[in-house]
């Protein structure tokens, strides 16, 4: 990454960074969050399994901005083998409160993804989650998937879950439609499905109506992206 991207990523973050955002993605605090992030597990371990996956353990598995560890942390849930996980993250204070909650075995790579010293095909998952929709600049965009894709095993695939609307309220996010991913990562064959009640909405709703609206497909604003790199 260049690094004027890299200050403007930081600088986005950093503006995100506060303690609204923390009590509103609290899986504790916020039952839309803590709904958002079942039916997100459901709807990866649906898209495993169809894969042909029986069991995630002993695959190599890596998340690109993984933030404080969390997604690592429910790849654990699921059955991933915590000495085949690997994390990269470019704020150093987020990969320390990775550091604190993973298992010792697990991986932590802190800074330039683009740098990071990842051999290619060595990866069976690439998960990339509200990671594109950070990157502002087309061109590395591009760059940035090119450098997960080479990680990639045959057979494996790059998990993206992101946006597709666009946040008029958040200029530091731009969505990515599927047509876009598909150029992304053009030899791929894509397994997608929409998910995540509007965030927003979520919120304002009582807890047991949250799923009941999030049936509704044009109130989904996320998909999950199972992007298959040929055998």
């Amino acid at each position: 990454m260049s690094t004027p991207e890299i200050h403007a990523v930081q600088a986005r973050y950093a503006r995100r960074d506060n303690g609204a955002d923390a009590q509103r993605y609290s899986l504790y605090a916020n039952a839309a969050a803590l709904q958002a992030q079942q039916e997100r597990l459901r709807a990866m371990a649906c898209l495993w399994r169809a894969h042909g996956w029986a069991s995630l353990a002993d695959r190599p598995l890596l998340e690109v901005g993984c933030g404080s560890g969390g997604n690592l942390l429910d790849l654990l849930r699921l059955g991933a083998t915590p000495a085949q996980l690997t994390g990269i993250e470019l704020l150093p204070e987020r990969a320390a409160a990775a550091r604190a909650v993973l298992p010792i075995g697990a991986q932590l790579i802190e800074g330039d993804a683009c740098a990071a010293p990842i051999t290619p095909a060595s990866q069976q998952a690439v998960l990339a989650f509200t990671v594109f929709s950070s990157l502002l600049d087309p061109a590395y965009r591009q760059h940035f998937a090119r450098t997960l894709w080479r990680w990639v095993a045959p057979g494996g695939g790059v998990l993206v879950y992101d946006f597709v609307v666009n946040n008029p309220h958040n200029r530091d996010v731009r969505k990515v439609p599927l047509a876009e991913l598909q150029a992304l990562f053009p030899e791929s064959k894509l397994y997608s499905r929409r998910i995540t009640l509007a965030p927003p909405l979520a919120r304002r709703l009582p807890p047991a109506l949250i799923s009941t609206a999030s049936l509704l497909p044009p109130l989904r604003t996320h998909r999950l992206t199972w992007a298959v790199k040929p055998t």
